[in-house]
C-alpha cells in the first residue's frame, strides 16, 4: 500500500496564491507518475496536472494552465502543485495520486493510490 499524504490548502482571497505538497513516504517514489485532481461540491473529481517519473514531462487542464504549475522532487519523495492567480473556481478538494509506472497520466481510473485531499477555499 501506498500512502500519500497532502497538505498546503486553506483559504485565499481571488489573485492569491497557494502550495500545496503530497508526500509520499518510502523509496520507490520516483517509480510513480504523479497527479493533482480536484473535486467541487456536487461536481465529478476532475483533472488538474501531472507529471511524469523524471519531471520531464507535465499536462494541465486548460483552465489551469499559465496559472498552476506542477513539479516534483524525488529527493524528497513529494510533489508539488503551485497555485497562482486563484480563481474562485478553483475552490474544491484538491487530491493527490499516484501510479506506479510511466506516462503523464490524466484520467481518475488510471491511478492506483489517492491522498485523502486538502480543501481550496478561494474567496471573491
Amino acid at each position: 500500500q501506498v500512502q500519500l499524504v497532502e497538505s498546503g490548502g486553506g483559504l485565499v482571497q481571488a489573485g492569491g496564491s497557494l502550495r500545496l505538497s503530497c508526500a509520499v513516504p518510502g523509496r520507490t517514489f520516483i517509480s510513480y507518475a504523479m497527479g493533482w485532481f480536484r473535486q467541487a461540491p456536487g461536481k465529478d473529481r476532475e483533472f488538474v496536472a501531472a507529471i511524469s517519473l523524471s519531471g520531464g514531462s507535465t499536462y494541465y487542464t486548460d483552465s489551469v494552465k499559465g496559472r498552476f504549475t506542477i513539479s516534483r522532487e524525488n529527493a524528497k519523495n513529494t510533489v508539488y502543485l503551485q497555485m497562482n492567480s486563484l480563481k474562485p473556481e478553483d475552490t474544491a478538494v484538491y487530491y493527490c495520486a499516484a501510479r506506479r509506472g510511466l506516462g503523464v497520466l490524466t484520467t481518475t481510473e488510471e491511478y492506483d493510490y489517492w491522498g485523502q485531499g486538502t480543501q481550496v477555499t478561494v474567496s471573491s
